[in-house]
């Protein structure tokens, strides 16, 4: 996916700024897909260049106008098209999963803290997405539209953390057991 396609998507849930796209990747889609507010500005400029949003200046008080963006025609035709695209599986990619190939080459005991540091930032983040759960959808069965699709990411989200939780748990335990083996 590229970051054009996120802010397309932001744009189909509500006309922003740059600076209001910034935020929304902070509050939501940053867990998924992360932008810097440089990139956003800057690829808000390439998909107006490229006709698939539009702006409106907007006057502000001692300050420069401001560019309220909103998806053009040909923005939802080319997120129509990209939808309908089909995603190859993604390979997993892990520099910790590298990491702990090699745990025999170090330090077991730091190779356990890292793991341990590891599982705690997952386990932060799962209670996050727990929190969002249910704060915005209590009734999951009731939803539709847009609401429908952003809790079944949401639910993908969960899912894969609690998966990150239990392998770290199975790891530790694991390391842990072959560092008092030893």
């Amino acid at each position: 996916m590229a970051l054009e396609h996120a802010i397309l998507v932001s744009l189909t849930e509500r006309p922003g700024t740059g600076y209001e796209i910034g935020q929304q990747f902070v509050r939501s889609i940053g867990y998924f897909w992360s932008a810097t507010h440089q990139q956003i500005y800057r690829t808000l400029k390439k998909l107006h260049a490229d006709g698939l949003v539009s702006f409106e200046a907007v006057p502000q008080d001692g300050r420069p106008d401001k560019k309220v963006y909103t998806i053009s025609d040909a923005g939802r035709d080319m997120l129509a098209d990209w939808v309908a695209t089909p995603t190859p599986f993604p390979p997993m990619r892990s520099d910790l999963g590298v990491k702990l190939r090699a745990a025999d080459m170090g330090d077991l005991s730091e190779v356990i803290d890292q793991l341990a540091c590891h599982r705690d930032e997952a386990a932060a983040m799962l209670e996050v997405y727990r929190g969002f759960e249910r704060d915005y959808y209590p009734d999951p069965d009731t939803l539709r539209g847009r609401r429908l699709n952003q809790y079944i990411v949401l639910r993908g989200g969960i899912r894969a953390t609690e998966a990150t939780v239990d392998w770290c748990d199975e790891a530790l335990t694991g390391f842990r057991r072959e560092l008092q083996n030893s």
